[in-house]
């Protein structure tokens, strides 16, 4: 049982999607709790068609008024094992451990937009409070297991890292590495370069920033700097900032705001270079993706980011919200197309080689199998 705050759109989501989705059938059967909501367009996903959707329509504010509801769940599915994700469904593990759930697992994906650093000392109080309640811990990222073990006090046995997984059959660079225009893309000529970036339109992943350092780069990038465009996919709160940052730049004929997009790997190969301005980042889904497609990654280095991008390697890590630093990084890829073609193609060897999807189901099996076993003992 996958119990998590929402299952809509997101990269924590689309982890848990890959997981149902690939994991043998014959082994495990799945049940997905949002103690919020489950999106019916989201849930269609998932291609397991034994997996039922649960939403608890959990309203703001702690979760306490829906522990004897979720005793009941635990008590009426019996699950070998509840599986809950972030701190805004660490909650569940207290009426999980009363209903008898012996093997109770708790990942950590990323920080939540009000902490986007994981240092407010109440968050870290707070999951240091539900420890007790928790049998193993699933970090996705060094950056993450350091803070369960150094802010959290969680016992470095206690957990185990498992990071992201990408489908590279999927995500796949375009044939002969040219890049493939969508059909309902203003920048259909193949003459220009597309920065692009995916990811819900928030504080937090702050495309804001990416807009100020693509317009730095139009007007400071000379010749090369012309042939730049950019794509924007995805939707959210910060929409309307981004909209407005981009008429007060007069760049409304440059910029393309895609919306949320359900064929984002055509989106990857439609795209020159990737661009994640994010403030705060777990393991970052799009990173992945977008390597997978062949493409050179400009990131901000927070999170996990620096465990995905090898600087000067397969992309260029720059700092958050500096716009002028990140144009930089623009640059010297629009300005050389062997360093973006070089680096894109390692960028794919080395989700190949370190981050396919097979390897982080495989993990994941292996987890649930041991947990299991010891359980029996």
């Amino acid at each position: 049982m996958h119990v998590v705050y929402r299952f809509s759109v997101g990269g924590l989501e689309n982890g848990v999607v890959n997981l149902i989705n690939h994991m043998p059938e014959s082994r495990f059967r799945h049940c997905v709790v949002a103690l919020t909501e489950c999106d019916p367009d989201f849930t269609h996903r998932v291609h397991v068609p034994s997996v039922e959707f649960i939403s608890l329509n959990k309203p703001p504010g702690h979760g306490i008024k829906l522990y004897p509801r979720l005793f009941r769940l635990f008590r009426q599915y019996r699950p070998a094992i509840v599986h809950t994700r972030n701190l805004a469904a660490l909650e569940a593990a207290v009426p999980a451990w009363a209903a008898g759930v012996r093997t109770r697992v708790h990942g950590e994906h990323g920080w939540d937009v009000s902490d986007p650093g994981g240092m407010l000392r109440k968050n870290q109080r707070i999951r240091r409070a539900y420890s007790p309640f928790v049998k193993r811990y699933v970090a996705l990222s060094g950056h993450i297991e350091r803070y369960l073990v150094e802010r959290v006090g969680v016992a470095a046995e206690r957990i185990e890292r498992i990071c992201n997984g990408v489908d590279t059959a999927r995500f796949h660079p375009a044939p002969g590495g040219a890049r493939i225009p969508l059909a309902d893309s203003p920048f259909g000529s193949r003459d220009v370069l597309v920065v692009g970036t995916v990811g819900r339109l928030q504080v937090v992943k702050d495309q804001l920033n990416l807009v100020r350092a693509f317009a730095i780069a139009r007007r400071n990038g000379g010749e090369a700097a012309a042939r730049l465009r950019l794509a924007i996919a995805g939707d959210g709160p910060l929409r309307p900032a981004i909209e407005d940052e981009i008429r007060q730049q007069d760049l409304a004929d440059v910029v393309w705001m895609a919306g949320e997009r359900k064929d984002v790997p055509d989106v990857m190969r439609s795209l020159g270079i990737f661009a994640l301005p994010s403030r705060a980042e777990g393991i970052s889904n799009t990173i992945l993706e977008a390597m997978a497609s062949g493409l050179p990654v400009v990131a901000t280095d927070v999170g996990g980011n620096g465990e995905l991008v090898e600087t000067e390697r397969t992309g260029l890590l720059v700092p958050a919200e500096e716009p002028v630093t990140m144009a930089e990084a623009l640059m010297c890829y629009a300005s050389n197309a062997a360093l973006q073609n070089s680096h894109g193609l390692a960028g794919r060897l080395r989700v190949e080689q370190s981050f396919s999807l097979d390897g982080m189901v495989a993990r994941y099996t292996e987890l649930y199998e041991r947990l299991l076993q010891r359980r029996s003992h």
